[in-house]
């Protein structure tokens, strides 16, 4: 019996150790059970992620290209899946999207699903700090915390030292310490925590200090609690 034109059949997968905000590997068996054949890019292998309940949490994850089916044809695909934030329990899904048009799973094809734990993002993070920067003495903690919590890049205030005879920049305004995390900061990220494998692009210096753009394919957050302190006339000065 068939679903219609557009349906799958999912067989066996694995799903490697998902860390929250990482990619990580997927591999799944499909068929196409319906009566059209797949072709072009508009056929593609998704996934949901779902709190426990089915609930969705991302609907829309990345997408794997699929090669042309015929209807009856199978395929084993490698999947590149993100894992959401922050680490706990979630109900993954695998599911075939027709771009533009529609979910195969909402013209009645099941989606190859199970419960997943979704383990603290792991690796040793990195920070361009200039000898006259310094950490305040929560800032390795909280860092360490918002890397573990699925970001990738961790970007935080800027306190200037006064008694050096000099004023803080102007440029330094919107990076003063504050209350929490600002969604979608728009400025460069100075000196920003960085785990392994991320490559940041470098824009002009802030006030003598580092700067990069906020990656674009990388989960990031700025937080104004996340203090270094300058003090421009111990060592290096800024420009």
């Amino acid at each position: 019996m068939t679903l219609g034109p557009l349906a799958v059949r999912f067989g066996d997968w694995t799903l490697d150790t998902p860390e929250a905000g990482a990619v990580t590997a997927g591999r799944v068996e499909i068929t196409n059970v319906g009566t059209v054949s797949w072709g072009g890019i508009w056929m593609r292998l998704g996934y949901h992620w779902l709190d426990e309940r089915g609930n969705p949490i991302i609907w829309d994850g990345e997408r794997t290209s699929l090669p042309p089916l015929q209807p009856g044809e199978s395929a084993t695909i490698d999947a590149r899946v993100r894992a959401p934030i922050p680490p706990g329990h979630y109900r993954f899904a695998f599911d075939v999207v027709a771009e533009l048009r529609v979910w195969l799973s909402e013209l009645g094809s099941p989606t190859a699903e199970r419960l997943v734990d979704v383990v603290p993002r792991t690796g040793a993070p990195a920070a361009d700090l200039p000898s006259w920067v310094t950490p305040a003495p929560d800032w390795a903690e909280r860092v360490a915390a918002a890397h573990a919590e699925g970001f990738g890049v961790v970007a935080g205030a800027i306190a200037w030292e006064h008694g050096f005879g000099r004023r803080q920049p102007r440029a330094l305004s919107p990076y003063a310490p504050g209350p929490g995390r600002i969604p979608g900061f728009s400025l460069p990220l100075l000196c920003p925590s960085v785990l392994p494998g991320i490559e940041l692009e470098r824009v002009p210096d802030v006030a003598g200090l580092p700067a990069y753009a906020a990656p674009e394919n990388e989960p990031w957050i700025y937080d104004g609690r996340l203090v270094l302190r300058a003090r421009p006339q111990a060592g290096r000065r800024s420009g």
